[in-house]
């Protein structure tokens, strides 16, 4: 682990229930570094206030502030954790290593983004999505998911990267949405091991989809 620390605590503006939010929580926990969380509250428009724009014009959650330095996206919030304060076995530089990354990523932004998290947030804040569609994405990807993790231990190899971390929430959370997990076995198996990494902090649960009462 680098020994790199930052020279005061990092803000992280998320709210409880965002698995984008949560994915950056989760990665700074695992490089135990130390941070206060700014929680927001989305329905009281807290992301639309002057203040809030100015560190994110888009008005999305998370955003980070480490110093004098404000980032938004999760994803490149990972990228940036891991080259600061991580170690090379977060974000491999050699160049298969580094697209193997770069693969889950982009699954992170495109094909979980439209599949479970999409179907979560249909069910957990009535988000105007097509929660059959969102479901199909979902089920699709994890059959294909499941028959690539037979055989791995992490998404990319033997060691953790900040692909399992960005993968994790919204898969996870998937029977929220409706998606069920147990017809893949070996899916299931990489969640629990990356729950068992040192200092790992759970999303909170809903009661929704599958979970609902």
């Amino acid at each position: 682990m680098s020994s790199a620390k930052p020279a005061q605590p990092i803000r992280l503006h998320t709210t409880l229930l965002s698995g984008h939010g949560h994915r950056v929580k989760l990665f700074l926990t695992l490089l135990d570094l130390p941070f206060t969380v700014v929680e927001l509250n989305m329905k009281a428009g807290d992301n639309r206030t002057p203040e809030f724009l100015a560190l994110n014009p888009f008005g999305e959650v998370p955003v980070i502030e480490d110093g004098d330095l404000v980032l938004s996206d999760s994803n490149a919030i990972l990228v940036y954790l891991a080259r600061k304060y991580g170690d090379k076995s977060w974000l491999p530089d050699d160049p298969l290593g580094a697209a193997a990354v770069q693969r889950w990523l982009a699954l992170a932004a495109g094909k979980i983004a439209y599949g479970p998290c999409a179907a979560r947030l249909v069910t957990l804040f009535d988000a105007p999505r097509d929660l059959p569609a969102a479901q199909q994405i979902a089920a699709d990807l994890f059959k294909v998911l499941d028959n690539e993790m037979r055989d791995k231990t992490f998404a990319v190899g033997d060691t953790p990267t900040i692909a399992d971390v960005a993968a994790h929430s919204y898969i996870a959370h998937a029977p929220e949405g409706g998606v069920s997990l147990e017809p893949y076995p070996h899916l299931r198996a990489w969640l629990k091991r990356v729950e068992a990494l040192p200092r790992f902090v759970p999303m909170p649960a809903s009661k929704a989809g599958l979970l609902a009462e």
